[in-house]
């Protein structure tokens, strides 16, 4: 059998956009070993070379005029991807981070993980930052042979918001990430200062609107000082924008803001939190919900289908829109935590989605696009 050739658009990969990346760097290096006869290439900017050569299993080309900023991405997907594609005889792009080419050619699948922009707009100056990508994903999922998404909460916002026809549409749940216990948790940590004698909540995250984290320390805000835990949000560049809510609810003594953590920085983080709280308004999948159960660690998430979708009944749920509601779940978490059998049905819950089912999945649907498109 003749090699096939699979052009994958990593244009956006920076090592800094979280989830989407580890959806990438998770998937590859599996789909090579499940796809013998393909020969994957990579299509990157400069600021993402180096760090997708370190996984990618075949050829990286770099774009150099594509930088970390999502304008010059936006346009190495619409001007540079296609015709790298048909340069290079591609029978497949594949692009796994929300969107690719628009317009029709080379066969295509794209991974829309989320309609967040629609879903969830933010400001004006938000929405404004946010036109581009947003009109670029919708027309790349429409233009698409197959369009894959994480969660079937994220198939009919798809559906909906990007008017993408169910039947093109995918789902393959993501994978978890086995614990790796390190074995100092607390010296590990000890550059962020955590107080020993509190309990701990974690949450993690960028600082897009929809992550609600005002909407975690607003709730955090409500709960007794006397009571209050130490909430650690962490998945930031610094200064965090989420200071000026520190200081302005008065959580000084109650908040750590870290920013970006290491690998074994934020296992440790799993292994000294009593919670794991997700107040996101939407998500496309929610990884790290699935990362805490797995590691034994007892989730509070906002009241949404998807969170409900990967958290089932080994996570408990609230409203994350009301501060006090949100506020009390929180303490009668930490007050009521689940037993030693509690916490092992929720590890069996979350081992149920690996990186390798994903993988599976993914590389029957870009064998599958390709063989439809010749027919």
């Amino acid at each position: 059998m003749a090699d096939r050739r699979i052009l994958v658009d990593l244009l956006g990969f920076t090592g800094s956009r979280g989830g989407t990346e580890t959806y990438v760097r998770e998937l590859l290096p599996r789909l090579a070993e499940r796809l013998p006869h393909v020969r994957f290439a990579a299509l990157t900017g400069r600021v993402g070379a180096e760090r997708v050569s370190s996984f990618f299993p075949g050829h990286v080309q770099t774009v150099p005029w594509v930088g970390a900023d999502p304008a010059t991405w936006a346009l190495g997907a619409v001007a540079a991807t296609g015709p790298v594609a048909r340069r290079g005889r591609a029978d497949l792009v594949w692009a796994p981070a929300n969107f690719g080419p628009v317009f029709r050619g080379v066969p295509r699948v794209v991974t829309v993980h989320d309609a967040i922009y629609d879903e969830v707009p933010g400001g004006l100056a938000q929405r404004a930052q946010r036109a581009v990508t947003s009109t670029l994903m919708r027309r790349s999922a429409r233009t698409a042979d197959r369009v894959l998404t994480v969660s079937h909460a994220a198939a009919a916002s798809i559906s909906a918001h990007l008017d993408v026809d169910a039947t093109r549409i995918d789902v393959v749940h993501n994978g978890s990430t086995a614990p790796r216990p390190v074995a100092d948790p607390a010296g590990i940590l000890a550059p962020l200062g955590l107080p020993a004698d509190r309990p701990i909540v974690l949450s993690v995250g960028n600082r897009m609107p929809h992550k609600n984290f005002p909407g975690l320390l607003a709730a955090c805000a409500t709960i007794d000082p006397a009571v209050r835990p130490v909430v650690v949000v962490a998945g930031s560049r610094l200064p965090d924008p989420l200071a000026e809510d520190v200081r302005r609810l008065g959580l000084e003594r109650d908040v750590v803001l870290p920013g970006w953590v290491s690998d074994d920085q934020l296992e440790a983080l799993f292994q000294v939190a009593d919670l794991y709280a997700c107040p996101s308004l939407v998500e496309g999948f929610g990884l790290p919900v699935v990362d805490a159960l797995r590691r034994g660690v007892a989730v509070l998430a906002h009241d949404v289908p998807v969170l409900r979708e990967v958290g089932g009944d080994a996570a408990r749920y609230a409203d994350a829109t009301d501060a006090a509601a949100f506020g009390a779940a929180i303490t009668s978490a930490l007050t009521t935590p689940p037993d030693a059998a509690m916490r092992a049905d929720a590890q069996r819950w979350a081992s149920r989605f690996t990186w390798d089912d994903a993988a599976d999945a993914t590389a029957e649907v870009l064998d599958r696009t390709r063989g439809e498109r010749r027919r």
